[in-house]
């Protein structure tokens, strides 16, 4: 059986949040499913790579898509050498998501020879792009390739994420007047104007809103420029601000709010829905069961994820879809690591899934899991409001 650790290090040595890393990793993946007798098709998406690999019968029964990517955040050179620290691998894109597509393409072998479910892995180049309008799996699920229940790979640590925040960002630009630095009483300061302004973001009525899975919106500045000389009081000020909003809020509404914080101009850039999927749906409970066998000494939860999802697109389109994922901590930090026990867990839970589509199938089996409202269904992020 192939080891879903050797393949994790593997995936992560390559720097692909640089392109042509990105085509080389997927040229990897390529190579390794093929070697292995499974045949992948190359999707070109704004000249970066989408491969989909399928097993099992190819009409007449339900397609499960497992959906991962390739792409990461920048990171230092030393993170994409992968190291070992008792049950952690640590190194940039370990737990988001290189572990967990490790695991997923391991797990397409296994159920190579079941003849029940057609699976589906598709992996993407772009997850991590602030290009959020152009997704590749939009593209996928446009070209009908989305299938009827789709995991995507996200770190959920082995729960299952049922909803996520949607993406509102935008450019503010904020002006000022100029003047000496030596006598700044006599400018009116951009830069402190605008920092100003955000503090009023985080105060507006939206951002008090809270809802079953989550405690708030997330509101991040995530980049400000202003200033053009040191001994200058700057006359302009740009800054970009990064509103994860709540299932159910609106962002024309959001946007309408924050216009009201006088002496700013505010365009957005781009917007990207949230999800939500209802945990009585059949898949959904069918995969919580699933987990529940393969790991039985923990207790499973649905839960909603800060972080926007591709899941999106497939809700989109009608396609239940959740994120589930591996354990491990520090996405997108300086010491990104994974579970190696949870990778198994992981390859695990993806295969019992699938092979237990006769009992998930048979009307007779009615509603697999438990009926919502039972124990093992609660919300744990977004401050941890449990239901």
């Amino acid at each position: 059986m192939v080891d879903e650790r050797i393949l994790a290090e593997r995936l992560i040595s390559y720097d692909t949040s640089r392109q042509e890393e990105l085509l080389a990793a997927a040229g990897f993946v390529k190579g390794w499913l093929e070697s292995r007798d499974i045949q992948v098709r190359h999707i070109d998406h704004g000249g970066l790579p989408v491969l989909v690999a399928e097993v099992g019968p190819s009409t007449g029964t339900p397609c499960v898509v497992l959906h991962g990517h390739l792409d990461v955040v920048p990171g230092r050179e030393e993170q994409f050498h992968p190291r070992l620290q008792g049950d952690r691998l640590i190194g940039r894109g370990a737990y988001d998501m290189k572990g967990g597509l490790a695991s997923m393409m391991c797990a397409l072998k296994d159920l190579e020879g079941q003849e029940r479910v057609r699976v589906r892995l598709v992996c993407v180049p772009d997850e991590e792009s602030e290009e959020l309008d152009e997704r590749s799996t939009d593209e996928v699920v446009r070209l009908g390739l989305g299938g009827d229940f789709a995991i995507t790979g996200e770190p959920t640590d082995l729960h299952i994420g049922v909803e996520a925040k949607g993406v509102l960002a935008m450019r503010i630009e904020v002006h000022g007047r100029a003047a000496h630095s030596s006598t700044p009483w006599l400018g009116d300061n951009a830069v402190l104007k605008a920092i100003d302004a955000f503090r009023a973001i985080q105060s507006l009525p939206f951002a008090r809103e809270s809802s079953e899975m989550f405690d708030r919106p997330s509101i991040n500045l995530g980049r400000i420029e202003g200033g053009d000389a040191l001994n200058k009081v700057p006359d302009l000020c740009q800054m970009a601000v990064d509103i994860r909003h709540l299932p159910g809020q609106d962002p024309d509404e959001i946007l309408a709010q924050v216009g009201t914080i006088e002496g700013i101009e505010v365009t957005r850039t781009f917007i990207h829905p949230p999800v939500a999927v209802a945990r009585s749906d059949p898949y959904v409970r069918a995969l919580r069961d699933a987990v529940a066998r393969s790991t039985p000494d923990m207790e499973i939860m649905s839960v909603g994820r800060d972080g926007a999802s591709d899941a999106a697109a497939f809700i989109a389109a009608g396609i239940p879809a959740v994120e589930f994922g591996p354990a491990g901590a520090g996405h997108h930090g300086p010491e990104e690591w994974v579970s190696l026990s949870s990778l198994a867990r992981y390859r695990r839970a993806l295969v019992d899934f699938v092979r237990a589509a006769p009992i998930w199938l048979s009307p007779a089996s009615g509603s697999p899991g438990p009926e919502p409202g039972e124990p093992g269904l609660k919300a744990i992020e977004g401050g941890r409001r449990c239901v």
